[in-house]
């Protein structure tokens, strides 16, 4: 394995549930369904109060060349519509769908037994119908992802399994459970970009993750440019007629941030993406496993993502679980079910600790984002004092993207925004390695974020 600059070692607070099987979250009374849970521009809603709508209806339809479409995850009644709290710390234009006790689907989902001969402009309209998006928390619509320029050429799919944030499981048990769904969604992605050379990347930490996943990867030999492939797509294709597909699992050092893009492919395949550049200018597109999965479920049954697993753990709950959630329930209802600490529990984050966003608030709902849900208590989050850059270097040598994240946060704390910049603040991605070392508990993130904003307005204005 090939091992990228920088990182940390936190501890994985993993063991709560990383051998929980997953369960069926308990059927909410009541969803709020936002229509911004993605990158890009919110769906325009489509329904009214009083509306009746079955589980997997689109209620918000995309808008804009970024955006996806937003579904009903349960079948009820519309009982209101307006901006209501989200996660993502702002109030969303969303939908109140009161549930019925039916759970009845919407009719019309198409099935395709034969999905691996679908051409990939079917594969791409598919995917964007089901709504699906990054769900290792960047919410990039995946259709847009899986559809680089002409002159990127693409060589390989990865698929991001290494769960490297502390506390969270989710994709650790999806790939343990269900390996043959995010292979089989693997395949679709690979159909989709036309490469033959697939990857999947778990920390070697999770041994019974890779070994199922390795199973399961044996089995991939199948025909990705047929006859009908060819005459059905009308596109030009470099793969040769009857090439076969091959799919890899490739288990990585246990380091943090070990799943974040370009310190994934640098692992897997050692390709450097370099600063100010994607991973398709090396000819990569990575995804997550859940998202890989989620592909799998729309192309092959039509059904659009409306449930996810989530991870509910930390201090504050009394029995950490992984459940499979209905996107739209409500973060309280599922602390309750998981034994809410409620009188020594002090923050809630969604996501992970490094990386997460803390709520200011339990009635917010589940996002398609939201990969874990995470409860400290007061001995957990000490406040700590902030102090100057002592200029240890500490944050350096952290750093996987070989910034100055002191030189840049004390050029941000004066207001030198561009000066920021010059130093490489838009290529900082926010794993928060650097806050995580800094013994002066400077919070690096939080300058870089505003940096970005404050970089962004001065571009919005010129």
């Amino acid at each position: 394995m090939t091992a990228f600059k920088g990182g940390i070692h936190p501890p994985g607070h993993k063991e709560a549930t990383e051998n929980l099987p997953i369960v069926q979250a308990g059927m909410p009374d009541r969803v709020v369904i936002p229509m911004s849970q993605h990158i890009g521009a919110p769906a325009n809603c489509i329904v009214k109060v009083g509306d009746l709508v079955k589980k997997g209806q689109v209620v918000g339809e995309a808008q804009g060349a970024v955006s996806v479409p937003v579904h009903a995850s349960i079948s009820g009644k519309v009982i209101a519509v307006g901006n209501f709290p989200s996660p993502m710390g702002f109030d969303a234009p969303s939908v109140v769908i009161e549930n019925d006790g039916l759970d009845e689907w919407v009719d019309g989902l198409i099935e395709h037994d034969d999905y691996m001969r679908i051409p990939p402009p079917e594969l791409l309209a598919i995917i964007k119908g089901a709504g699906i998006v990054g769900m290792g928390g960047a919410t990039f619509p995946t259709h847009i992802k899986l559809d680089p320029p002409k002159e990127k050429k693409i060589k390989y799919a990865v698929l991001n399994g290494a769960e490297c944030e502390p506390y969270l499981t989710s994709d650790s048990r999806l790939m343990e459970e269900s390996p043959a769904s995010v292979i089989e969604g693997l395949k679709i992605i690979m159909s989709a970009l036309r490469v033959t050379e697939g990857f999947v990347g778990i920390e070697s930490n999770k041994p019974g993750p890779i070994a199922r996943m390795t199973e399961e990867a044996g089995k991939v030999a199948c025909e990705l440019m047929t006859e009908t492939y060819y005459e059905r797509s009308g596109l030009e294709v470099d793969v040769p007629k009857g090439c076969r597909m091959g799919v890899k699992v490739v288990p990585l050092e246990v380091k943090y941030p070990q799943g974040s893009e370009k310190q994934l492919i640098k692992a897997v395949l050692g390709l450097e993406v370099p600063p100010g550049h994607l991973p398709m200018d090396v000819g990569v597109v990575v995804q997550n496993v859940g998202t890989a999965a989620a592909i799998y479920e729309a192309v092959r049954y039509g059904r659009p993502l409306i449930e996810r697993v989530v991870t509910v753990t930390g201090p504050g709950v009394k029995q950490p679980k992984n459940m499979r959630v209905r996107i739209g329930t409500m973060f309280s209802d599922l602390v309750v079910q998981c034994g809410w600490l409620r009188d020594i529990a002090t923050k809630v984050v969604m996501g992970g600790p490094m990386m997460g966003i803390a709520q200011s608030a339990l009635m917010v709902p589940v996002i398609k984002g939201t990969s874990g849900i995470v409860a400290f208590t007061g001995k957990d989050t000490p406040v700590v004092d902030i102090g100057p850059c002592i200029r240890c270097g500490r944050c350096i040598e952290a750093c996987p993207m070989g910034l100055n994240p002191g030189l840049i946060s004390q050029l941000i704390e004066k207001g030198r925004f561009e000066e920021a910049r010059e130093h490489g603040v838009l290529d900082c991605f926010e794993c928060g390695s650097c806050s995580y070392v800094c013994p002066s508990g400077r919070p690096m993130v939080q300058f870089a974020k505003w940096a970005k904003r404050e970089l962004a307005k001065k571009k919005v204005k010129a």
